[in-house]
């Protein structure tokens, strides 16, 4: 059990931003990363199927003899995260939130603007929403569905200037509002960034689930006394539900991305 995999599952290549961030943390863990781009973007889907989805690959999942499986997405965790752990109780299930908790301790009452950025979706569900009330007299918090960031960063165009522009067109109203903080909602923004200070300043603070989300992971490991044995770093399959086979390719390249 304790050299088993560590399945991962997104909407797409977003969760590629999770792994990178697990293996930093868990480098000697064997991981099967599957990007659901057959069927992205989670985020303007019916709760219903993006549970259904979700339901399938942690199955999926558990017949390659998974020892804990990451929801890499926080769509799918909004839709389906609860659910699944009360259907599934022998192995953790680990998902994503929006990090608006670090972000509002770190602004509260500071009079400075927080964005969150994420699917539609994400924003409407009851589990954000409720995040959001318990943070929304901390700080001013602007909320923005963002659902271009994933077909961009699906069609491999991460670092265009077709970002750039639809970055420049979503943001653009929000350059006078003096956004101090930027809440990435979605694990596809992360490999957007760049164009994200290109339009709101250099200064502008990054907040995402991933590194809590991987400390988490190493948690559950400890907890379940299935941290691996080995001393040498694991082996990483990657794999789409897509048929396009420049997805595989993509995600190689996302994954050594360095930020």
């Amino acid at each position: 059990m304790n050299n088993n995999p560590i399945g991962i599952f997104d909407s797409g290549l977003g969760g590629i931003s999770v792994l990178r961030e697990m293996k930093k943390i868990l480098p000697c863990e064997n991981y099967i990363y599957m990007g659901d781009s057959k069927n992205a973007p989670y985020g303007t889907k019916l709760t219903s199927e993006v549970y259904e989805l979700s339901k399938h690959w942690v199955e999926y999942f558990l017949e390659r003899n998974a020892k804990a499986i990451v929801i890499a997405c926080n769509t799918a965790t909004s839709a389906a995260a609860a659910r699944l752990r009360k259907l599934y109780t022998d192995i953790p299930i680990i998902g994503l939130e929006p990090a608006l908790k670090p972000a509002a301790t770190k602004y509260a009452d500071t009079g400075k603007k927080i964005l969150v950025l994420a699917t539609e979706l994400t924003l409407r569900e009851d589990k954000f929403q409720h995040l959001l009330h318990q943070y929304s007299d901390k700080a001013e918090i602007l909320l923005l569905p963002a659902p271009g960031i994933v077909e961009l960063v699906e069609a491999d165009k991460a670092d265009s200037e077709e970002m750039l522009s639809y970055i420049e067109n979503l943001l653009s109203p929000y350059i006078v509002k003096n956004i101090s903080g930027v809440v990435l909602g979605c694990t596809h923004f992360p490999f957007a960034k760049w164009a994200i200070k290109k339009v709101l300043g250099e200064n502008v603070e990054f907040f995402d689930g991933a590194e809590g989300a991987a400390r988490e992971v190493l948690h559950q490991l400890k907890l379940h006394d299935t941290l691996s044995s080995s001393t040498t770093p694991g082996t990483i399959e990657l794999l789409n539900s897509s048929d396009d086979p420049d997805k595989i390719d993509l995600s190689q390249r996302l994954l050594n991305t360095v930020e």
